[in-house]
């Protein structure tokens, strides 16, 4: 027995003079590998299993998540991803993937030297995976940007205590940044409301405008978290910019787990409740997801359609979320360039730029 072994991870060999490197982690929630019942256990077994998603004790929880849930869920669970599922595989790993890659393009074209990476919470592509490679590659900085708009303890903390576990395993750490929120953001919005405008010029307007985001127990709100008031603020942003009343306009929140008071109204009853009292159309827009997934695809534009129809709506539709909306992608840059201020991260123009640059400035009447 080894009693000197470390009980950190080893080093990455190391060149002396070597380039710092910066890069940007952007991170989502996650998804199973396949809709097949193993791979959605194992996602949902990590997922339910993370302390900050179910707060009741420990021990108790485990036994109703191993000996129950684990069970029956997993089955059912993977039906409707089935009914979502892409041939290229997941939509929220496509889109997220496809936001990473775009975000390093437009970064690069202003002339920031950084790498972008992609890195999910739960399942594949984890975030300590990612940052062991980032690490070998010689980064020396990290800004870890989430794909949560509005903050909350069940997701943007939770990917954050991810950062914490691998830093807790690492000697020599590199420089990491947090963004923690983004919900206010005038570009976000300014975001959204394109979204929701170019669907309105495509097929007119709605009798009301839903605005549904991912649901968490009410019990948080009272702790402290600022999830809700910051869903309403995205939401009151929104409305101003669309120009909406306070009738043209509801907030509710889906996506339930247990018997326990969640934040009202709920999604579903409010889509049964507006069918009912004769709204003719409603559009339904997702504004705390940035990529579309089983809870936006699956949940809402089938389940919620097929509530508020058989209530006695008549039409029906789902805005999809920012994806690779080119607005979304120049806001998540503007406000990733925001946080990296300070990092060196500019490119250093070559030296035909720079002769270019002088000619130029000589060309003005500059004398040096």
């Amino acid at each position: 027995m080894n009693l000197l072994t470390s009980p950190f991870a080893k080093e990455p060999p190391f060149t002396h003079g070597q380039k710092p490197r910066t890069a940007v982690l952007y991170c989502n929630l996650g998804t199973p590998d396949s809709p097949g019942t193993p791979d959605v256990r194992r996602f949902l077994g990590e997922f339910l299993g993370d302390p900050r998603v179910v707060e009741v004790p420990r021990l108790l929880w485990l036994l109703i998540l191993h000996g129950i849930i684990l069970r029956f869920r997993p089955a059912k669970s993977g039906a409707k991803y089935a009914s979502i599922w892409l041939p290229e595989g997941s939509p929220l790993k496509i889109w997220t993937e496809k936001q990473a890659k775009m975000l390093q393009g437009w970064l690069a074209q202003r002339g920031h030297d950084v790498q972008v990476r992609y890195a999910m919470r739960y399942g594949s592509t984890s975030i300590a995976s990612q940052l062991d490679q980032l690490k070998a590659e010689g980064t020396t900085r990290v800004l870890i940007v989430p794909a949560y708009p509005q903050y909350s303890a069940t997701t943007t903390a939770s990917l954050f205590d991810a950062v914490y576990d691998w830093a807790g395993k690492v000697r020599n750490l590199p420089e990491l940044r947090f963004i923690n929120h983004y919900h206010d953001d005038a570009r976000y919005i300014a975001a959204l409301a394109g979204r929701v405008r170019h669907h309105w010029q495509v097929n007119g307007r709605p009798d009301v405008l839903l605005m549904s985001f991912h649901g968490v127990p009410e019990r948080t709100l009272h702790l402290g978290d600022p999830y809700h008031c910051e869903c309403f603020k995205t939401a009151r942003l929104l409305a101003e910019q669309l120009g909406l009343s306070k009738e043209q306009y509801k907030v509710s929140f889906q996506s339930r787990l247990g018997r326990a008071k969640w934040l009202q109204p709920y999604t579903e009853p409010t889509l049964i409740a507006m069918g009912q009292a004769g709204v003719k159309r409603v559009d339904v827009l997702c504004p705390a997801f940035t990529s579309d997934c089983l809870e936006t695809l699956e949940e809402i534009n089938m389940e919620g359609r097929e509530a508020f129809l058989h209530a006695g709506g008549q039409e029906f539709h789902y805005i999809p979320c920012l994806n690779d909306d080119p607005a979304w992608i120049t806001a998540l840059c503007d406000i990733t360039q925001q946080h990296l201020q300070g990092w060196p991260t500019q490119t250093a123009p070559d030296t035909a730029t720079l002769e270019a640059s002088r000619a130029a400035a000589l060309a003005l009447g500059t004398r040096q």
